[in-house]
């Protein structure tokens, strides 16, 4: 009974929308397959759910900003700090007058005898440094003659001799000093205490 009276629906429908078995189809397949809205609702959600905002107190808030506005003033009006130089300040106990030698005062002749001495010496310095600069321009024109008569003779000889020479590093030289060496003079082992004084940059609350 109850399937003659499912048949007739079924026809009854068949006339009714004109596509013949559409809603039997649907009734008889539906425990086999989902329609396409039905399987995008079975994929999981990978969103991850929207975290509530915490309440902002608007005075504190207001206040967190006036500390940091007041913070920046500070430090603008604030010029920075200068770390001294201790190698160039003089300590107060060499500007004591006491410890400052007397002045001696030397005999006429004495005076004489070295301002006399000092001209020498200026002449004699004079005559040493003319005579080395013109053995270096001597020796330089000489230089610049043979290395011109190379060139004329072999280009790879004057290439190799323009070459620079690095035998010549590294140079060391040794001035003359303002007073003679001390022959029994026996330096430090390199032990020496450290007074070196550390600042640190004031930072503004």
């Amino acid at each position: 009974m109850a399937a003659g009276v499912l048949r007739s629906s079924a026809r009854a429908l068949r006339l009714s929308t004109g596509l013949p078995g559409t809603w039997w189809t649907q009734i008889r397949d539906t425990h086999q397959r989902a329609s396409l809205l039905a399987f995008w609702e079975l994929i999981p959600m990978r969103a991850e759910p929207p975290r509530k905002k915490k309440k902002v107190d608007p005075k504190k808030d207001q206040a967190a900003r006036d500390r940091l506005k007041k913070r920046i003033r500070k430090l603008e009006k604030a010029s920075q700090e200068l770390i001294p130089i201790e190698d160039f300040i003089t300590p107060l106990k060499f500007l004591d007058k006491s410890r400052q030698r007397p002045q001696v005062e030397l005999p006429f002749e004495e005076s004489e005898r070295r301002a006399l001495l000092l001209k020498k010496w200026s002449v004699y310095k004079q005559q040493e440094h003319d005579m080395e600069r013109d053995a270096i321009r001597a020796m330089l024109e000489a230089q610049q003659k043979a290395l011109q008569e190379l060139k004329l003779e072999s280009p790879e000889l004057y290439a190799e001799a323009i070459k620079r020479d690095p035998r010549l590093f590294p140079f060391e030289k040794e001035g003359p000093n303002y007073t003679p060496p001390i022959s029994d003079y026996q330096p430090p082992e390199g032990r020496y205490n450290d007074i070196t004084k550390v600042y640190t940059q004031v930072e503004f609350k």
